[in-house]
């Protein structure tokens, strides 16, 4: 079974998402609040659908309900931009995009703060999940509005699905 590396090495930033520090994974998520950025990327195709990652049972963090297409941490030493293109590229094997910045906000758990860098963009090409993935699809606009609220997806994308069906 697989599971997530707790010793890899992510920044720690302030508010303004200037590194000050960096941590562990497992210490960033395991309660010390330390607040490290993450890269959201939304994918819509051209028929206004947009696709969603089904988390795979063996994640640490809301393991088995649909997710943002991708979704990723800085890793220490990186920008938001780099790591943007290498989780799209490492998820959905998607490398020709144009992303476009949709908010900067903090997300916050009871485990966990993140500073959240969120992104859209429209794409028709072929989606190629990664194995880290349980797969995912292309969902309707009225098939996610009929389904929030229900436990089927992650309470970090339905805090930010109003902001990205717009």
């Amino acid at each position: 079974m697989q599971h997530d590396n707790q010793s890899e090495l992510f920044p720690v930033v302030d508010a303004s998402g200037r590194v000050v520090g960096r941590a562990t994974r497992g210490e960033c998520h395991g309660g010390a609040m330390l607040l490290h950025p993450v890269v959201h990327l939304h994918v819509f195709n051209s028929r206004g659908e947009l696709y969603l990652q089904h988390r795979p049972l063996w994640k640490d963090i809301q393991p088995g309900r649909w997710d943002t297409a991708v979704g990723g941490h800085v890793d220490y030493g990186e920008t938001v931009e780099e790591a943007l293109r290498r989780e799209v590229r490492e998820e959905l094997g998607i490398v020709d995009f144009r992303p476009e910045q949709v908010v900067v906000y903090e997300f916050r758990s009871e485990r966990e703060r993140e500073l959240v860098h969120v992104y859209r963009t429209v794409y028709d090409g072929e989606v190629r999940p990664s194995e880290e993935l349980d797969g995912g699809r292309f969902w309707s606009r009225a098939e996610i509005l009929e389904n929030l609220g229900k436990g089927v997806f992650t309470p970090n994308f339905e805090g930010e699905v109003g902001r990205i069906l717009k």
